[in-house]
């Protein structure tokens, strides 16, 4: 399957190039939803699967890209976190675990002791750097921030291709300076984690529309719009204000080859998905969500008492264990944009051959 529009969309073909695929697709990398096996199924249908492996380290990386590599040879995306390493607050910790604590005694358990950082900033993990200059996947992308000019360096001259997310003209001119070879245009619209590059910063919260058109206009590489993207009306949408492709994170996620649990796909399904909301309970970090019981803890919180990103996400996936050992779901980090009520239960490969005919 091939993307063929003639000159209409002439902005398409280097990033075809750069991805090495044949459509302007890319399945967004979401931690702990995407699957080698989503992944592989995507990029054998002509876009760009992805694997997001921020959440694990090299070794469980490299498992996940052969995994990838048994069911295709197709081009592969992998999404590291460029966060700067958190700074443990032994006080502001132990009073979360406390406030904490009624929720956990609601399921039965008991929280954690003591938080620790779950896993490690790509800008300090070696590790996975190593991986990458070994397995070589197509595309590596940075979300939260880029890395160091070594480490950009060092995977150009392996021949990889380099991404990341920018939420402003500010950040995406930032990694275009770094070297970055294309900007994804993260708007306030897409779900999962603000990729800010400052979670404490001011927020000027651009929709995906004003914030691809500010980028197309002031970037000389390519701009990829995500937030939002639900179908091929969408994407035609985004190609014609001068976007280059689309990442598309919601849209995959009821897909059968996608990790999401039966609670996720369930509240997808359900009257949340017209109301996804912003929250920093769950992990620390400002992530769009399905709303649930966690995000309804979060409604009067002061983000100063939230210990963090990721030392609160141990919190919060030690309550999510909990509260499945119970057949509660309601406290999963159920990440979805605010294009969640247009998700299809389609395989992966019949979503990308519904979206081409689409666009």
């Amino acid at each position: 399957m091939k993307f063929s529009r003639g000159n209409e969309f002439a902005s398409v073909r280097p990033l075809l190039e750069l991805l090495q695929t044949d459509l302007p697709i890319i399945q967004a990398p979401m931690a702990g939803t995407s699957s080698p096996a989503l992944a592989a199924t995507v990029s054998n249908a002509g876009a760009l699967g992805s694997l997001g492996v921020g959440a694990v380290d090299a070794a469980g990386a490299r498992k996940m890209i052969a995994d990838f590599r048994a069911r295709s040879a197709r081009s592969l995306h992998v999404n590291v976190f460029c966060h700067q390493p958190p700074r443990s607050d032994a006080a502001r910790e132990a009073a979360w675990i406390e406030r904490l604590r009624p929720e956990f005694t609601r399921l039965g358990a008991e929280p954690p002791r003591q938080l620790t950082e779950i896993y490690q900033s790509f800008v300090t993990d070696k590790n996975m750097l190593d991986l990458f200059l070994d397995a070589k996947p197509t595309v590596v992308s940075f979300h939260f921030g880029v890395p160091p000019e070594t480490t950009l360096r060092a995977l150009r001259e392996a021949g990889i291709t380099t991404a990341a997310s920018a939420t402003s003209l500010n950040e995406a001119q930032i990694a275009e300076r770094a070297g970055i070879q294309a900007i994804v245009a993260q708007g306030y619209e897409a779900g999962g984690h603000r990729g800010i590059f400052d979670p404490n910063a001011h927020d000027d919260r651009l929709g995906t529309v004003a914030l691809t058109r500010l980028l197309v206009k002031k970037l000389t590489v390519p701009v990829i719009a995500a937030g939002g993207v639900m179908d091929g009306a969408g994407i035609a949408a985004m190609l014609q204000l001068g976007a280059s492709g689309v990442q598309m994170g919601t849209a995959f996620i009821g897909c059968p080859e996608s990790a999401a649990d039966a609670g996720f796909r369930a509240a997808l399904a359900s009257d949340a998905a017209f109301h996804t909301t912003m929250t920093r309970v769950i992990s620390g970090r400002p992530a769009r969500c399905l709303p649930n019981k966690f995000t309804a803890l979060g409604r009067d919180v002061d983000f100063a008492v939230i210990p963090e990103y990721p030392i609160a996400y141990d919190a919060g996936k030690a309550l999510n264990a909990a509260g499945k050992s119970r057949n509660e779901a309601g406290y999963g980090a159920q990440w979805a944009g605010q294009g969640a009520p247009m998700a299809r239960s389609l395989p992966a490969a019949e979503l990308i051959g519904t979206l081409v005919g689409e666009i």
